[in-house]
Formats: structure tokens, C-alpha cells, sequence
């Protein structure tokens, strides 16, 4: 039975750049609504959320972290994800299943690059926001102009609900414009306890003006409320607080508070507001799933008595229970021992136990209802992005897109012994995590793990040792080259097999195109079905699919093409599936080798930030590892950050050259942009890497 009722559940996830203060939000949270009874410290490693080894050893968010609490009578269901950008797919998949999002900011950092990959993550999923600057005792700490960046950079339409009493070292509160009260946190109580006061006199002004912007705005945005501003002397807070509201549910604006989380500042009024502004299940955007038998589209109703829906957003293995599988129930009811339907992959799945999840602890329940996000035991063929549904009214929900790996390592065990338990952890690691691939290097036998980034694969590489006891070499990274074509080129394919017991025959005729690097493949039938059959077609675009593995240069995977079947001949008796899928390969790799092909790496967005001083030194060195400076823009404390695309291949082993260059002073992060040309001196010397 149902304890809370839905309309008072929120799902949010906190989101934000690294080291911005999303876990030690978190740790606020749970703290004030009374979960924990001590305040974790993600510096000490005795963060809640950030539970994992290599999380505590290196003070950052590595994977997605679920847990629950309550406030005002309401359930609050919180998904802590990370900033880092190796790790980008569980911000991805955990924004897939929320309602509602905080995206965190540094007060001195602002909008820094991991912050709009989030946010556009959060726009593609039509996610409503709230935003908390965070940090505002900060040195440098800056409201206004964070505020600025997220109109600038993120194209954001920020309501400032809040302004700081003070900041840096003065930081003492925060102003509620639109009850127009100043809130004071009572530090012997490490914030637990708060005084509201009248608004002090030397912020009167500033707070009048600031008020009269908000409702300014929100006439702007809405024209209901333009009616009443335009009529009422006084607007009352409730009727502010209802049309900020009604913004945010339609992904409008985006409502701005501040303080600083370690400094125990500002949390309530941010519980308040996840109350006040975001969604409940009913609320959210409309979730659409497809009907398996009819194929038509059609709405997922958010009710207890329909037909449970169900996607799976994460898999993640425990060293007690096994495999639990993280699930966001949309529609429905299921109990443990419920026998589902795997849409996805077409098998039945038994659901074991129901587990509702805080950060590595469980709770078992014996049933789930609409709008929860629980673990459940015992699905052993779900995996990352599938559906759970009936059989008989069996639907297909959106998947996620899951970013290619641009970087790769060789891994082999170090003993014979090693080798068995090598593959099983891989597999179980693999299952976990869309973004690290496996593949085997035929010529050389060598295994090559492929990731994010630096930072994931020495992540993997430490849990094979730590949780799995796997010990292996690595070798030294890899870059993940692509290969394209330049230019139009037609081409023939034909497969003959007379002798045998069963002779086969195709041809087909292709034209490729090149196409831009971000799109990887395109596939268009031109030959009318009374010539070639639908299954032909198929077998067709399987063969070309399965040549692009690699392509004619150095064996690479070939992206940026257009294919267009133009023509085709076949014989009534002897034409089969596998005859059209092998002289489509012929045909392709025929075409690939005449089309000027082309060498593609991945190129980065990197972002320095370091003081005036350096600045010079830093540029000249961006320069000679083949970046593009695109910029250069004032930071707070006499910092200034440049802004770059860099080849991956020249930033391998940057974060101990940066700060040897700035006396540890430079920060810098970076992340996948686009792939690009390789100039024909990095052709020669690249060529004798291994293929990732």
C-alpha cells in the first residue's frame, strides 16, 4: 500500500561541474531532513554519498548515487551525479529518470565547461532546473556575475529568488525577495537551526530593485501574471511563488538561489524550493513509449492501477546481493517475485527483491508504485536503457545515447590464473557502464579497454584489483582514430559461389558520400521493392554496417558516410541473405579505398583557468600540442581562463605539465568535442599504434 501520495514525490538529481559542491549539497540535505546524524565531508572521505573507495581517495563523484528523504510531508528521492566529464553517462542516464534537476554553480567559478554539458543534458531531457550557487564565502565569489553567465553561456532565463547577505568572508545569510526577509543560520547548530529577520538596512534598496526585476520577469514570461501586475499595487508571495511554478514546469525559467553548502548556508530554503517548484511524477514532462505490436506512440500513464512501465538506468554490481538493477517505475505496481516482460530484448524477466536505496545501504520492500526509482535483485538479462512492461500490452521506451570511448588501453593479466577472472570482471564492468567497451585485437591478441577518459579507464583498472582481484599489466593510452572519406565515389559489388551444394549470387550497386564527422552513418535504399526485396535491403545495410568496422587506412571504424543503395541485381534461385550481405561488403570496401579516405581524431574542449601571470606561458604551450586558443576571459581573483580545442593525442599526462607551469596554481578540464582531420605528419607518426 502506498505510503505517500504522488503528487508529493519529487525525483531530482543534483548536477553540476566538478568539485562545484554537488556531494556536499547532498550531505546538507540529508542532514537537515534528519536521514543522518552527522555531517560527511567529501574532503575527510566520509561523504554518505560518495561511498565507493575511489571516490573517498580522490574527494570527487564517480558513479551515481540514489537515496530518499523527506521534507514538509514530502518524499524527496535524490540521485547525486558526477561533475567529472569521464563520467558523463551517469549524469545521462540519471537525468533520463528525473523530474527535476538542481544544477550547482560555484559562486567563484561560475558556468565552468562540465556545467553546460550537464545543462544541455538536462535541456535534450526536458528537465525543469532550479539553480543553487554554491561557495558564496568563497574569495572571489561572485552572484551577479554567475547570474550573467548563465544567460551568456547557457542561454538560461534565471529568476533571482535569492541575493547573499554579504559574501566571501562577510557571507552571513541570504535574502528571500519574495517574502522580503532576510534568513540568518545559526552556525552552533551547524545550520540545523535559522532566524528570520527583517531585510537589513543597508540591502533595502538593492532588495526593492531586485524584487521589482523578478516580477518584471515574470510578466515578461507569462501572460496571466502580466494581467495582474498590471492591475495589483501589491502582488502577495503566494501568487509570485504559483507563477514561478508554473515556469519552471514548462522549462521556462529557471529559479536562482545561493549559499554555501559547507558553511551549512542556504540548504533549507533549496529543500523549500525543490517542494515549492519542481515536479511530481504527475507534473513532469509526458513520457512516450511506442507500442511493440502496432508501432503507434502513446503517453505513459502516471497511475498505480495501469499496466507497470518500467526502464532500467543503471546496473551496478554488489559484492553481496550480485547484480542489482536500477529501475525508474513510470506506471504500474510490482511486488517482488513479479514475473515481467523484457520489451527490449524480448525474454521474461523474475523480479527477486525490491530494494530502495541509500548511497550503498538497502531497504527492502516487497512492492513499488508509480514514480518510484528502486534496485531490484534478480534480472539477470536487463541491461542499461531497457524496458519493463506486461507481454500483453508490451511498449518500448525512449533509450539513452550512449557517447562513443575515445580513449583505450592494452590489458592483459598477469598470470595464467588471472586470466579467467580478467574477462569476468570486464564483463560484469562492461555491463555496468554503456561507455567502457571491450574489444580483442586480432592481430595482436591483445585485449583493449576502451573509456572517457584517462581518469576512467585508471578507475577501472583499480576496481579490477580492489573488487574483483585481478591483477594486470596496461599499457600506455591510446587515442580512438576514426577514419571518413573525402569525396563522391560510385561502386560495384558482386558475389559468385557456382560450385557447392548451394550456389549463390548478388550484386549491388552503391554511391557514398561524405558526410560530417558528427554524424556517423546514414543508409538509403533507391531500388524499388519489385526488384529487390525488403529482406535483401536489410542484408544489404547489415554488410555495410559490419564493413564500417574498419576502414581501409589503418583499420579504424569509418564515420561520416552516406550510403545510397542504387542498384541491384539477383537470381530467383540462387540469391539468398548472405549473398547481398557479402557483395555489399565488397562493394563498400571497394569504395572506401577510391573515396580519398581520411584520418580522424577526437578533439577536446579544454578549458584552463590560471592566474594573469602564467597566461603566456600556458597559451604558448596549448600551441605547440596543436590546439586552437579561442579565447580568453576574466575570472574572478586576478584569474583568467582560456578556452581551447586540443588534439587528445597532445594531452596525455597536461595536469602535471599545467601545474609545473603555474606553480600548481592552473586548474583545467576538458571534454570530447567533435573528431577532426589528422595532419599528414601525425598520420606518419600515429600509424604504427595499435587499432582501438
Amino acid at each position: 500500500m502506498r505510503t505517500n501520495p504522488i503528487e508529493k514525490y519529487r525525483n531530482i538529481g543534483i548536477m553540476a561541474h566538478i568539485d562545484a559542491g554537488k556531494t556536499t549539497t547532498t550531505e546538507r540535505i540529508l542532514f537537515y531532513t534528519g536521514i543522518s546524524h552527522r555531517l560527511g565531508e567529501v574532503h575527510d572521505g566520509t561523504a554518505t554519498m560518495d561511498w565507493m573507495e575511489q571516490e573517498q581517495e580522490r574527494g570527487i563523484t564517480i558513479t551515481s548515487a540514489a537515496t530518499t528523504c523527506f521534507w514538509r510531508d514530502h518524499r524527496i528521492n535524490i540521485i547525486d551525479t558526477p561533475g567529472h566529464v569521464d563520467f558523463t553517462i551517469e549524469v545521462e542516464r540519471s537525468l533520463r529518470v528525473l523530474d527535476g534537476v538542481i544544477a550547482v554553480f560555484c559562486a567563484v567559478g561560475g558556468v565552468e565547461p562540465q556545467s553546460e554539458t550537464v545543462w544541455r543534458q538536462a535541456v535534450k531531457y526536458r528537465v525543469p532546473r532550479l539553480a543553487f550557487i554554491n561557495k558564496m564565502d568563497r574569495i572571489g565569489a561572485d552572484f551577479d556575475q554567475v547570474v550573467t553567465m548563465m544567460q551568456t553561456r547557457l542561454g538560461a532565463e534565471p529568476l533571482v529568488l535569492q541575493l547573499p547577505i554579504g559574501k566571501e568572508d562577510n557571507f552571513a545569510g541570504v535574502v528571500d525577495l519574495i517574502a522580503e526577509r532576510a534568513i540568518y543560520f545559526d552556525q552552533s547548530s551547524l545550520g540545523a537551526e535559522y532566524e528570520v529577520r527583517a531585510v537589513p538596512d543597508d540591502m533595502i534598496n538593492r532588495v526593492a530593485e531586485y524584487r521589482l526585476k523578478l516580477v518584471e520577469a515574470l510578466a515578461d514570461l507569462d501572460d496571466d501574471f502580466a494581467v495582474t501586475f498590471l492591475e495589483s499595487e501589491e502582488i502577495g508571495a503566494d501568487k509570485i511563488r504559483e507563477v514561478v511554478r508554473r515556469l519552471v514546469l514548462a522549462s521556462v525559467a529557471t529559479p536562482v538561489l545561493c549559499g554555501s553548502a559547507f558553511k551549512n548556508t542556504g540548504v533549507q530554503p533549496l529543500l523549500d524550493a525543490i517542494v515549492d517548484y519542481l515536479p511530481s511524477p504527475l507534473e513532469a514532462q509526458e513520457t512516450l513509449a511506442v507500442d511493440v505490436v502496432s508501432g503507434a506512440q502513446t503517453a505513459v500513464l502516471v497511475d498505480d492501477d495501469t499496466q507497470p512501465t518500467a526502464l532500467v538506468f543503471k546496473i551496478l554490481t554488489d559484492p553481496h546481493v550480485g547484480q542489482l538493477t536500477f529501475l525508474r517505475l513510470y506506471s504500474g505496481t510490482v511486488s517482488s517475485g513479479m514475473r515481467l516482460y523484457n520489451s527490449s530484448r524480448k525474454r521474461y524477466e523474475r523480479v527477486g527483491r525490491l530494494l530502495k536505496m541509500h548511497a550503498n545501504k538497502r531497504e527492502e520492500v516487497k512492492e513499488i508504485f508509480a514514480g518510484d526509482i528502486v534496485a531490484a535483485v534478480g534480472l539477470k538479462e536487463s541491461t542499461t536503457g531497457d524496458t519493463l512492461c506486461l507481454k500483453e500490452q508490451a511498449v518500448l521506451l525512449e533509450s539513452m545515447e550512449v557517447p562513443e570511448p575515445v580513449i583505450g588501453v592494452a590489458i592483459e593479466p598477469l598470470s595464467q590464473s588471472d586470466q579467467d577472472r580478467l574477462e569476468s570482471a570486464l564483463e560484469r564492468l562492461a555491463a555496468e557502464d554503456p561507455t567502457f567497451q571491450i574489444k580483442n585485437d586480432e592481430e595482436s591478441g591483445q585485449t583493449i579497454i576502451s573509456g572517457m577518459g584517462e581518469l576512467h579507464l585508471e578507475i577501472i583498472v583499480d576496481r579490477l584489483a580492489r573488487e574483483f582481484k585481478v591483477n594486470a599489466n596496461v599499457g600506455k593510452p591510446q587515442v580512438a582514430y576514426r577514419e571518413t572519406i573525402t569525396t563522391f565515389i560510385a561502386c560495384q559489388g558482386e558475389f559468385i559461389r557456382q560450385e557447392g551444394a548451394h550456389p549463390r549470387y548478388a550484386r549491388v550497386g552503391l554511391q557514398i558520400e561524405p558526410l560530417p564527422p558528427d554524424q556517423a552513418f546514414t543508409f538509403e535504399n533507391r531500388v524499388a521493392a519489385e526488384i529487390l526485396p525488403e529482406r535483401f535491403v536489410v542484408s544489404v545495410r547489415q554488410g555495410i554496417i559490419e564493413s564500417l568496422s574498419a576502414g581501409p587506412l589503418a583499420g579504424y571504424p569509418v564515420i561520416g558516410i552516406k550510403v545510397l543503395l542504387v542498384d541491384a541485381d539477383l537470381h530467383e534461385a540462387d540469391s539468398d541473405e548472405i549473398a547481398f550481405k557479402l557483395a555489399a561488403a565488397t562493394a563498400l570496401n571497394d569504395g572506401l579505398r577510391r573515396a580519398a579516405p581520411s584520418l580522424l581524431e577526437p578533439v577536446m574542449e579544454v578549458e584552463v583557468v590560471a592566474p594573469c601571470d602564467f597566461i603566456g606561458e600556458i597559451m604558448s604551450d596549448i600551441n605547440a600540442r596543436r590546439g586552437r586558443i579561442q579565447g580568453i576571459e576574466s575570472r574572478p581573483a586576478e584569474m583568467q581562463a582560456i578556452s581551447a580545442f586540443v588534439p587528445l593525442a597532445e594531452m596525455f599526462g597536461y595536469s602535471t605539465q599545467v601545474r609545473s607551469r603555474s606553480q600548481g596554481r592552473a586548474t583545467f578540464s576538458m571534454q570530447f568535442s567533435s573528431y577532426d582531420s589528422v595532419t599528414q605528419e601525425t598520420v606518419n607518426r600515429r600509424m604504427e599504434y595499435s587499432v582501438l
